[in-house]
């Protein structure tokens, strides 16, 4: 066919297939929105199962755990049940931890145990670790001997640790065998993992001595011994290591995946990127939400739960007003003579508690990305001091000049010297009270932001009405 022709043929098949794609770009767009779910609903309370499985029958696993999601609590478990077969492991490994744990809560131990077992070990263990004991024993009666101990062995590790994150699917041959051998081993081999990107060399205990990636492998001729192909130098991760400190590693080395030890140094399980990207999300979302204090932060947790992990911090933070409120009461006769002092005092202490939580942030950032520590936490400190300075210079300089012009100089002085010293107390709180949790050993991001607010409200009044009574403004 000359090329004219080639490219008149193909241009025609294009124009066939765009109608097919736009029809299916459009599908996409119309997935899960208010109508489709509705339409699912409508069919649930009907009792039409055959017309709630059309429905849901086109779906991506990813887009049938969304709908789980958009679901009510009481029509979960009938879903299930309307849609059987397409229940698929994927489906079951994309939903939230909440509403994962309540659904399988509801299912049959038998069905969850057949799950667990299509799952690697680690998502298996993140669907049943939450439940209770006796919903756990039963589960893992119904698995075969060899998944019940791979699930078991994992539970065993402390939550959030390497232990709990590993995989136990992975490749690992000894270091005396060739290129050749090993392709005859990976292609022979019946129980290999589905997906593996790197391979991991031991010696005679069992210990990881080196990697070789999968593609290394392809493009070297079969005498070579692995021995000589293979990559030493390895991040290794200790069995009991937080999973927070992997990610960071993960970061830091541009992982693909990492070998995990136990405390004799044998090769264990291998940690991948794939669970590491949840990981990092899930690290950096509870930093940001436990900054706040609003517990995990999740649309889906339990209302007792999400209640008791709020309201103890919002308990901490009126006794911490409280603190702020006898500043006030000390100068009350003050703010009695002089109401301009009442208009003008609500600004400083926002100002300092906007850049406490400022400084806070960034530190919080730091101390969780070994950024900051030890050996470098007294110059961060400073640097923050200088950054306070300069923030402080600039806007008491402008609170400062609008004082003077509305009141009197001698307030807009008062006023600027406040902000000044404020802003710089901002600066030393928001460094100083994260170290002092973490090197307590107790995450920063949990209380920081009620004693670094109590800190600057304090010190905002404090040295705004002092220094206005020491100035003579009010007698």
């Amino acid at each position: 066919m000359a090329p004219e022709e080639l490219n008149d043929a193909l241009a025609d098949e294009a124009d066939e297939a765009a109608p097919a794609l736009e029809s299916e770009s459009h599908d996409e767009e119309n997935r899960l929105k208010a109508g489709f779910v509705r339409n699912v609903h409508e069919a649930l309370r009907a009792g039409d199962t055959d017309r709630v499985y059309e429905l849901v029958e086109e779906l991506h696993p990813a887009d049938i755990a969304d709908l789980f999601e958009l679901t009510g609590e009481d029509s979960r478990l009938p879903l299930a049940r309307a849609i059987r077969d397409l229940m698929s492991v994927e489906v079951i490994a994309e939903l939230n931890d909440h509403v994962r744990e309540l659904l399988v809560e509801e299912l049959p131990a038998e069905i969850v145990a057949d799950i667990a077992e299509q799952l690697e070990t680690d998502d298996a263990v993140a669907m049943i670790e939450d439940l209770d004991n006796a919903d756990q024993q039963a589960i893992l009666a119904e698995l075969d001997p060899e998944d019940r101990e791979a699930i078991e062995s994992a539970l065993a590790f402390p939550d959030e640790s390497a232990g709990r994150l590993m995989s136990r699917d992975l490749v690992a041959v000894p270091e005396h065998i060739t290129v050749g051998d090993l392709i005859d081993f990976l292609r022979e081999s019946k129980g290999l993992p589905t997906e593996f990107w790197e391979i991991f060399v031991v010696d005679p205990r069992h210990r990881p001595v080196g990697t070789c990636e999968l593609s290394w492998v392809l493009r070297t001729p079969r005498h070579i011994p692995i021995a000589d192909l293979m990559k030493r130098d390895q991040t290794l991760i200790p069995v009991g290591m937080d999973q927070e400190e992997v990610g960071l590693r993960f970061q830091k080395y541009g992982l693909i995946s990492a070998a995990v030890i136990d405390d004799s140094g044998r090769l264990v399980g291998q940690v991948t990127v794939d669970d590491i990207v949840h990981v990092i999300q899930e690290e950096a979302a509870e930093d940001a939400l436990l900054l706040s204090g609003a517990g995990e932060g999740d649309i889906y947790e339990p209302i007792r739960e999400a209640y008791s992990s709020r309201v103890r911090w919002l308990v901490a933070n009126l006794g911490t007003a409280l603190v702020a409120s006898f500043i006030i009461a000390l100068f009350g006769a003050a703010i009695e003579k002089l109401v301009a002092l009442a208009v003008l005092m609500p600004i400083v202490a926002s100002i300092g508690g906007n850049a406490g939580t400022q400084t806070m942030a960034v530190t919080v950032r730091a101390i969780a990305m070994n950024q900051l520590t030890r050996a470098n936490s007294t110059r961060i400190l400073l640097r923050e001091m200088r950054v306070g300075l300069l923030n402080g210079a600039t806007i008491a300089l402008l609170i400062g000049l609008a004082t003077a012009v509305v009141f009197s100089p001698t307030l807009g002085a008062v006023i600027a010297v406040a902000t000044i010293v404020n802003i710089l107390t901002a600066a030393l709180a928001g460094v100083a009270v994260p170290v002092m949790f973490d090197r307590l050993k107790q995450d920063p991001a949990v209380a920081s932001s009620v004693f670094v607010t109590m800190i600057t409200d304090s010190m905002g009044f404090f040295a705004f009405l002092g220094l206005a009574v020491a100035s003579g403004l009010v007698g």
